[in-house]
């Protein structure tokens, strides 16, 4: 698959980039995909709920009532979990909820939405940009040109880039990404995917 690379005034500039098409013409494996962004979001929970049990819980420990002859169920301390105030049954303790997923099904599914975003064209190979300081306004025009409305654009670029971070981070549905960083979730969640020339040697060379 070729695509022709463009400027940032949206203008074709006469160069082909070429594709691998063991990257971006693969079959689609919807159920990569679905294990892949399950992963991703549940990496993102922080886990740090937690609930006192009646051991946690401040209060006497003193037995309240004597075993027997009150006609009601036994009780032990005032943290019993019957009692208003007291501890929670199984209450929820910090845990980590990151699901493990081999290597090669991650690839297959970030391989699997880059097919999906090529059939439907809605990826762009972008000549290599800069700014020498941040410019949130040209970013916003280059974003208009290249992304004619697209409600979330993703650019992703060959490494690093401060002033392309900063004059980004302020638009809505504007994202840049790092190629190295570049997730089946970011490929799912955005409706257009601008590459940068530079950036797609790395896809054509390490997703394949």
């Amino acid at each position: 698959m070729e695509l022709t690379a463009l400027n940032k005034e949206g203008k074709e500039t006469g160069r082909k980039v070429k594709l691998n098409d063991s990257v971006f013409n693969i079959e689609p494996n919807d159920h990569a995909i679905y294990l892949e962004v399950k992963r991703h979001q549940a990496a993102l929970r922080q886990g740090t709920h937690k609930a006192k049990e009646r051991s946690e819980v401040a209060g006497s420990t003193r037995k309240i009532k004597r075993q027997k002859g009150t006609g009601t169920a036994r009780a032990g301390m005032i943290s019993n979990p019957l009692f208003r105030g007291g501890g929670r049954v199984f209450g929820p303790r910090p845990r980590s909820y990151e699901q493990k997923l081999n290597k090669k099904v991650r690839q297959l599914a970030r391989r699997s939405a880059l097919s999906y975003k090529a059939k439907s064209r809605d990826i762009v190979v972008l000549e290599d940009l800069t700014f020498e300081a941040p410019k949130t306004r040209e970013m916003a025009g280059i974003a208009g040109l290249i992304g004619a409305g697209a409600k979330n654009l993703l650019f992703v670029i060959p490494e690093q880039n401060k002033t392309l971070y900063l004059s980004s981070r302020n638009l809505q549905g504007v994202d840049v990404v790092i190629a190295t960083q570049l997730s089946t979730y970011d490929v799912v969640r955005a409706s257009k995917i601008v590459l940068f020339e530079s950036a797609i040697d790395f896809l054509n060379n390490n997703l394949s």
